[in-house]
């Protein structure tokens, strides 16, 4: 069902420092900020040969991202994305296999402009997971 790992998400108590630290110190093609309002984060996607990194950065004290970084305030590794072909499909198996999707259930549009769907952690290792339809 899962196809490619599309990105892992790493959230960062300072986005700048985060992407001139990828762009200069490791070289890497860094993109531009980009707020997503809907998901609560400002994002950074990083492009690497074979996938993406994406930084996060709270956008508003509310984010999801915020109560992160309030456990963990130096960031790290907050979700691992992967792609499927039918985000609906995807889930409805999921549910019937007893995984947990968060939010009510329907996918929203992420950061890619893609239907998206986390699922929860404890469902998975305590690995929070995105899928994102391909």
């Amino acid at each position: 069902m899962i196809g490619r790992l599309n990105h892992i998400a790493i959230a960062v108590p300072d986005l700048d420092a985060a992407a001139a630290q990828y762009r200069d110190t490791l070289g890497a093609d860094v993109g531009a900020p980009v707020a997503q309002p809907d998901h609560g984060v400002t994002v950074v996607f990083i492009d690497l040969p074979n996938t993406k990194i994406e930084l996060l950065h709270p956008l508003g004290e509310t984010s999801p991202v915020a109560a992160f970084l309030a456990r963990s305030p130096a960031g790290g590794i907050h979700h691992i994305c992967y792609e499927v072909a039918d985000i609906e499909a995807a889930r409805d198996r999921l549910v019937t296999e007893g995984a947990r999707v968060l939010g009510d259930g329907e996918p929203r549009i992420g950061a890619h402009g893609k239907p998206v769907l986390f699922l929860h952690p404890k469902d998975f290792n305590g690995c929070l997971v995105e899928l994102e339809e391909a």
